[in-house]
Parts: structure tokens; C-alpha cells; sequence
């Protein structure tokens, strides 16, 4: 239903007594409240006769899945691998009405989901992988995602039913990051491999900071006089940073498309340096080291968050520990300290004898 004043300067009442599909009564009203009035009596009518209502949506979940898709998620960059996610988590759930999911239906489908006891979309009873509660919280997120659009596109008109279920709480992984020493080791390791675009990858990340992906698709058109463009970055938005002049000469010596495909070799230099690193961090490491060592050398926080792109401060503020002042009024001003300043140096008075 909707009501909007018409440039006659009358008001325009539109309902649709049975969903965008049914029948549609329109009236038009000198004043706003008549329109009002209007439009609550028509409430109040589909109300008394049900019949009139809009019908009850038993679409189930892989309709909505691939209406979804059709409408908005087919714009995203990683289109193919949210939809077969999304398949994943419809078949899982048996591919239930849509309307009808309940809390307690997602507790249950999450539930065995850490078990092991759905394997390829579907229910098992044979031994499958459990998978992680971040695994979890990423579908969680991505059918939440799901519900919320479609309620935004007016294609469905009953809650999201996972608004108020909270995620699995997780601890902060472990944020790996090189020393200049194994900078040197990995560098060395390269001149062995004797990979020049590997080489030169890396001294790319380490300078800007930037993603390996934004680093490997680089093209001429993106160098300008030291400085590098990003674009088709993760967060959609283009980005420029500031490169040296050695780094700018090397650049701008290639012509066209500037590297070859060597993700994988970079797995091998890193065992050849003998660097180890945590589960799941790989070529991100370099991103790590650039903003780990911004900081250290006494770089501002904001600076950092425009050369990395983020579109949140929270997610730029993992790196301001590595600040050469961060927290020292710790040391400053914790009760110990005062003591011993206003008692010339001693952490506590004498006490007097009696």
C-alpha cells in the first residue's frame, strides 16, 4: 500500500488487495487524511475477509535462492561460488518453505553442520569432514544477506528469520607478519627460483601494501609517474599509492600486462626461506608486513587505512599495536607509577612507627 500526494495537489491511496499480483484499488483524496482513513479501512476489510489478503508464500528456499540470484546476486564478483553456497545450505536444510524457517531450524542445520552430519549439501549418515564455526558464520551470514535483500526488493513481506540469531563468538586468528631478516631470506630465495615477476610481486606488496591479486593484475595503464592505481579491489573502490623511484623505473620498463601467473610459486619460495606461517595465511603475509612495519616506523593510523583501502577503521586498527606509543600511559600513569612520583621515586611511603 502507498500513499503520495499527485500533481493536481490531491492525495492517491494504492492498494493491492492481493500482493503485487492481485487486484489493485486506487482512490484519490483532497486531503492526507483522507487517504489515511482510506487505507486503514481497506486493512481493516482484508482483515475481515481473509480471502482478500495477500496468500500465504510457500515458495521454498531454492526458489528464493535462484530469485535471489536473478536479481541481485549475479552483479557480485564472486557470483558462482554465493550461489552454489547458498544451494549448500537450502539442500542441507532440506530445502524447507522459505516462510516457515525458524530459529530453532537454523540452530539444528548449524549444529550439524559441525558435526559432520551433512555432506555436499545433504544429510548423511556416513563419516563426513566437520566443519568450523566460521565456516558456519559465513553461511550464516550469506542467508541473512539472502532474506534481507529480497525484503529490500519487496519480494517477500515476513522477517528475516535469522535478524536475531547471533553468530558463534570467534578469538582473533593469529595475524603472521615477515622481519626485515626474513624479508631478506624470502628475496634471496626468489634469486634462486629465478622468477623475475615473482621478484617483483613482492616488492610490490611490500611497497603499497596491496592484495597479491591487485599486485599480479597490474597493467601499464595503472603506473603514472611513482605512484600505482588499484582498481577492482575488494572493497569496489579504486585506490592510488605512492611508490618509489626504483620501484616506478622497474615498472615502467614492461609494457601491456605486466605478469605472469606464479601464485604457486610463491608457496615455494616462502618453505625455501624456511618461513613458517599459521593455517590460511599465505601471500597475505605481505600485506601484513607492509602495515606491521607502517606502524612500527611511527605511521599514522588514518594514512594506513587509505593505502589499505579499508572501508572500516575497526578492521585498520588490528595494526595499531605495532605503534611505538601505543598504550604507553600504561607504563605512565597506572596507580604504581603515580605512587612513586609524588613519593619521590619510592613506590609506596613508609609507614610510620607507632
Amino acid at each position: 500500500m502507498a500513499i503520495r500526494k499527485l500533481s493536481t495537489g490531491k492525495w492517491l491511496c494504492e492498494c493491492y488487495l492481493n500482493g503485487r499480483e492481485g487486484k489493485r484499488v486506487r482512490r484519490q483524496f483532497k486531503t492526507r487524511a483522507e487517504a489515511i482513513a482510506f487505507e486503514q479501512y481497506t486493512l481493516d476489510e482484508m482483515k475481515a475477509k481473509p480471502w482478500l489478503a495477500e496468500k500465504e508464500d510457500k515458495r521454498r528456499l531454492n526458489e528464493l535462492v535462484e530469485l535471489w540470484y536473478k536479481l541481485h546476486g549475479r552483479a557480485l564478483s564472486d557470483n558462482k561460488g554465493r550461489l552454489a553456497k547458498l544451494y549448500i545450505i537450502s539442500n542441507g536444510m532440506g530445502n524447507p518453505v522459505a516462510s516457515e524457517i525458524t530459529a530453532k531450524d537454523w540452530a539444528h542445520y548449524r549444529d550439524d553442520r559441525l558435526e559432520g552430519k551433512i555432506q555436499n549439501g545433504y544429510k548423511t549418515s556416513l563419516k563426513s569432514l566437520k566443519v568450523s564455526p566460521g565456516t558456519v558464520n559465513c553461511e550464516h551470514a550469506f542467508l541473512r544477506a539472502l532474506f534481507n535483500e529480497l525484503e529490500r526488493l519487496g519480494e517477500i513481506s515476513y522477517p528475516n528469520p535469522l535478524k536475531n540469531i547471533r553468530e558463534f563468538d570467534q578469538p582473533e586468528k593469529e595475524m603472521a607478519w615477515l622481519t626485515g631478516e626474513q624479508i631478506q631470506k624470502l628475496f634471496a630465495a626468489c634469486k634462486i627460483h629465478g622468477n623475475d615477476d615473482l621478484t617483483l610481486i613482492i616488492k610490490i606488496c611490500l611497497s603499497t601494501g596491496c592484495r597479491w591479486s591487485e599486485a599480479a593484475s597490474l597493467k601499464a595503464t595503472q603506473l603514472s609517474p611513482n605512484k600505482l592505481t588499484f582498481i577492482n579491489t575488494k572493497g569496489k573502490k579504486n585506490r592510488s599509492v605512492p611508490i618509489s623511484d626504483e620501484l616506478y623505473k622497474e615498472l615502467k620498463e614492461r609494457k601491456d600486462r605486466y605478469f605472469k601467473e606464479c601464485y604457486r610459486q610463491f608457496y615455494l619460495v616462502i618453505r625455501l626461506a624456511g618461513i613458517e606461517l599459521p593455517e590460511g595465511q599465505m601471500s597475505h603475509v605481505l600485506r601484513h608486513s607492509f602495515a606491521s612495519h607502517f606502524m612500527m616506523a611511527g605511521g599514522n593510523i588514518i594514512v594506513l587505512q587509505r593505502i589499505l583501502g579499508h572501508s572500516d577503521i575497526r578492521v585498520t586498527m588490528r595494526y595499531a599495536h605495532f605503534a611505538p606509543d601505543h598504550l604507553e600511559d600504561a607504563i605512565r600513569c597506572n596507580p604504581l607509577a603515580l605512587m612513586a612520583k609524588n613519593n619521590g621515586g619510592k613506590v609506596a611511603a613508609e609507614v610510620p612507627a607507632e
